[in-house]
């Protein structure tokens, strides 16, 4: 009896020490998630290849395959995938605004419930985490970022012509007209892009409306609370209206305006001899610079300085933007992306490649490699007014009235008063 007892015993001790290494196995495999994750964006191009270099390393990890779908168009897609009940796990949200309609129609997954929130209030500034926030739910991340506004130049250029760098909106405008007097073009600006053309005028009209008018009527309009109509929205157009509306002003006239790609308006800045001498846009063109000006030295060959003050009340204001992703469908690969997004380690690859800042403070500064993106991460720090991208914050229908407004003014800029009063009636239904 005492010698089965010992046998039984024995046996019992085997088998949990096999059931303890098979464990041990499947503890080893547990980061092998397998499967796969489909994700939408916009990002073609040299985004779309650096979105690749970032999750190379996560599917070596996790065993899980990253299907990217890219579109042009995504508010239209991704609103048609959604009403059709087949959206992607993971999409690239077309701004806040339309988070926040996907979020209160319960689309969207609480991303709280799993993300390590307490790290992610240490790596995200506050901000960041409430603009991705409706209704006491996390529902959005924001994994690259953006300062709107900065003028790009070209410093060779401006010091032949003996130019300095203006503060003020006034200086600005006084280098312009007189590089016109002199048969030459100050600006170059591309407003082209595919279904979104548009967006890149809707960026110059907040830049001069939060600088006139302030951060709280600013937030009004975004919010439906101010008229299109009004003085402080109209007078924001009109003094856009002296540069793009003018034909002596920009490279090509209006109508190479309008067809011109926002990836490449940046170009007549760097002929020999140079067509034009400013260009406005977010910091992730550096990017695309040096994607088509591969042998350019930033500071050297080409440099921003931020957009000049108009009310020296809000000389110190900026304008943030971000690329921001929801995830529709909970799944163990979502899930794993996500994590994956929010890491120090993914944005990085954004940083690295000039093509983003990053929100993740953990990100170190020595990963920024030059000293422009330096200077951009200066701005957004030492800023005491930072406001989000207004037509971001729009509702849908707002926002895509607002990007057809741009391309119409441009092209027929006598017809203002005919299209903020449209633009009107889209905010009396649209909130």
């Amino acid at each position: 009896m005492k010698k089965l007892i010992i046998l039984l015993t024995a046996i019992i001790f085997l088998a949990s020490a096999v059931f303890a290494g098979g464990k041990q196995e499947a503890k080893k495999e547990e980061g092998k998630i397998g499967g796969t994750v489909s994700v939408l964006t916009v990002w073609g191009g040299n985004e779309l290849e650096i979105f690749k270099n970032m999750v190379k390393p996560f599917e070596e990890r996790t065993g899980i395959k990253v299907e990217h779908e890219g579109t042009r168009d995504i508010e239209a897609v991704l609103t048609t995938r959604v009403k059709a009940g087949n959206p992607p796990d993971i999409a690239g949200l077309p701004g806040p605004g339309q988070m926040a309609q996907f979020a209160k129609e319960g689309k969207l997954v609480d991303l709280s419930t799993f993300l390590d929130m307490e790290q992610m209030k240490k790596d995200y500034a506050q901000s960041w985490i409430d603009l991705g926030t409706v209704n006491g739910k996390l529902v959005g991340i924001f994994i690259k970022a953006a300062i709107k506004g900065p003028i790009w130049y070209n410093p060779k250029a401006l010091k032949a012509e003996g130019i300095s760098i203006p503060k003020t909106w006034d200086e600005m405008m006084a280098i312009s007209k007189k590089l016109v007097s002199q048969g030459k073009t100050p600006w170059a600006i591309g407003l082209e892009s595919g279904a979104a053309s548009g967006w890149a005028g809707t960026d110059w009209l907040e830049d001069i409306m939060l600088r006139t008018a302030g951060p709280e009527k600013y937030m009004e309009w975004y919010k439906g609370k101010l008229a299109w109509t009004s003085p402080e929205v109209k007078k924001a157009w009109q003094m856009w209206g002296e540069i793009v509306a003018n034909d002596k002003m920009v490279y090509g006239g209006r109508q190479y305006v309008l067809s011109t790609n926002f990836g490449q308006a940046f170009a007549p800045l760097f002929s020999n001899p140079p067509q034009a001498y400013f260009h406005h846009q977010a910091t992730f063109i550096q990017g695309f610079i040096m994607k088509q000006f591969p042998n350019l030295k930033p500071v050297e060959d080409f440099n921003f300085f931020g957009f000049p003050a108009i009310n020296p009340k809000y000389s110190k204001a900026v304008e943030a933007a971000g690329d921001l992703f929801g995830m529709f469908n909970d799944t163990p690969q979502a899930r794993a992306l996500m994590k994956y997004l929010t890491s120090a380690e993914a944005q990085s690859y954004w940083v690295k490649a000039k093509a983003g800042l990053s929100p993740n403070r953990s990100v170190p500064i020595s990963d920024y490699p030059d000293e422009l993106l330096k200077n951009a991460g200066k701005i957004l720090s030492g800023s005491e007014i930072v406001v989000f991208d207004a037509s971001d914050m729009m509702p849908s229908s707002m926002n895509q009235a607002f990007w057809a407004a741009v391309m119409k003014y441009v092209q027929n800029p006598d017809k203002l008063d005919s299209i903020l009063a449209d633009l009107e009636k889209v905010r009396k239904e649209a909130y």
